[in-house]
């Protein structure tokens, strides 16, 4: 599948919807970084269920997600990271219960322009020296992140504020949440910032995989070296393996409560999305990590149960691996 048009794929579920009742409409919004998961599920689903049931799919980042979520605009909201305790917060002063259930794991990609030959890897305190809030106006050549790198200008590109991809970085590379530099080019577009990175020599950029691995052709990833290991570059088997740190994390779909109780087609659609054989299939399809069989029984068994609440109490969490995420919905 290929996803060079958000926008495009997400007016196309729309105008598919055009006829369809409430009762017979998903509203999703939220992460441009699940959106390519939540949209082939959309489009599986609407042809299982023809002329039944619709689906919409928006893109406004996963704190614009929240933010329509918690004033129960949509039924479902994307999520590259865990909600926060203020959405919580702001959810419940709106009688908006939700259910948490991850979907699937993502390496988070760092992207060079292809033509760039002297990045062999980076280590994270070099990406904090890039990212941080001091470097804004002060660090702008590659000169300046390592000795013997070229005097080339070194030009960023990366999720704007509102992306949960944003947020985890962030609090990855920098070690706070939502505090970087804003000299850099953001957009929730991800195909912008590949662009960007693929037309601009000294660029670097970071997105969500499904992102890199449509894009090889015009991107070259960086291997990552965290703390005393080897440089990692970010794939599929190092998501799943958790060597691939600390830019692994999970991704998420959020349920409204009400939305699920009251409506057939929330109820079927959160079904479907959670079949093992199918999950697994469509989230390798779009270049992410499916989750082990167990994971999406014990998410639909967590669902079926209505269980709501987030297991991240203080939000994003580094460096979680799938035994991790096992063990914490085990523990619901």
């Amino acid at each position: 599948m290929k996803y060079g048009a958000i926008a495009l794929g997400a007016a196309v579920l729309a105008t598919m919807s055009g006829g369809a009742s409430a009762q017979d409409l998903v509203k999703v919004d939220g992460s441009s970084t699940v959106f390519p998961i939540t949209e082939a599920m959309a489009e599986e689903f609407q042809i299982e269920y023809r002329g039944k049931y619709r689906v919409t799919v928006g893109v406004s980042g996963s704190g614009g997600g929240f933010k329509k979520f918690c004033r129960g605009e949509v039924d479902v909201t994307n999520a590259s990271r865990p909600i926060r305790p203020s959405e919580v917060e702001q959810c419940r002063e709106n009688g908006i219960e939700f259910m948490e259930l991850p979907v699937a794991l993502d390496a988070l990609a760092v992207v060079i322009n292809p033509k760039n030959d002297w990045v062999d890897y980076l280590t994270v305190d070099e990406l904090k020296k890039m990212w941080e809030p001091d470097a804004q106006r002060k660090i702008n050549n590659w000169s300046q992140i390592r000795e013997g790198f070229p005097d080339k200008s070194l030009d960023l590109f990366g999720a704007g504020a509102d992306s949960g991809t944003y947020d985890y970085f962030t609090q990855a590379i920098v070690g706070k949440e939502h505090a970087s530099r804003g000299d850099y080019t953001a957009s929730e577009d991800d195909n912008v910032l590949v662009m960007g990175v693929a037309n601009t020599l000294g660029g670097l950029g970071f997105f969500g995989f499904a992102y890199l691995s449509e894009n090889t052709d015009k991107l070259k990833p960086v291997p990552i070296k965290y703390k005393d290991a080897d440089p990692v570059l970010p794939s599929i088997e190092t998501a799943k393996n958790s060597t691939y740190q600390p830019l692994s994390r999970p991704l998420f779909v959020y349920v409204s409560k009400a939305a699920a109780d009251n409506r057939e087609v929330v109820q079927n659609f959160v079904d479907y999305f959670l079949d093992p054989e199918l999950a697994a299939e469509l989230v390798s399809e779009v270049g992410y990590v499916p989750l082990p069989a167990e994971a999406y029984d014990l998410a639909r068994k967590a669902f079926d149960d209505r269980v709501t609440g987030t297991v991240f109490k203080n939000g994003s969490q580094i460096g979680i691996s799938i035994e991790d995420l096992l063990q914490s919905e085990r523990s619901r």
